[in-house]
């Protein structure tokens, strides 16, 4: 069984920084895409940043060169930097990633239970 858990969620004020990690565990042969999503109340899910296996990455126009997504092959693990926070990134971030159990099984998509970042004065 795979599990994708998040931490380093949590209260900070506007301007300050963040840095969410996720773990991946389990029966795990290769990882695929990673990627974070949030969804703040109301609103749909959307993507904030995705890595790919070589690193190449992709952010929501409302994040770029404030956010920084990474990831750690090694230790199935992959980050979320996230400076000069706003208000408007209040949201409940999650990670997902597609993740190959054993050689003869296909990609699988999960995704983590979330983690709650709040950016408030």
């Amino acid at each position: 069984q795979v599990q994708l858990v998040e931490s380093g969620g949590g209260l900070v004020q506007p301007g300050g920084s963040l840095r969410l990690s996720c773990a991946a565990s389990g029966r795990i042969f290769s990882i695929g895409m990673m990627t974070w999503y949030r969804q703040a109340p109301g609103l749909q899910r959307e993507s904030v940043a995705t890595i790919t296996v070589g690193r190449r990455t992709n952010y929501a126009d409302s994040v770029k060169d404030r956010f920084t997504i990474s990831r750690d092959n090694a230790k199935n693990m992959v980050y979320l930097q996230m400076n000069s926070l706003k208000p408007e990134d209040t949201a409940i971030y999650f990670c997902n990633a597609d993740i190959r159990a054993t050689t003869l099984t296909p990609l699988t998509n999960y995704w983590g239970q979330g983690t709650q970042v709040t950016v408030s004065s």
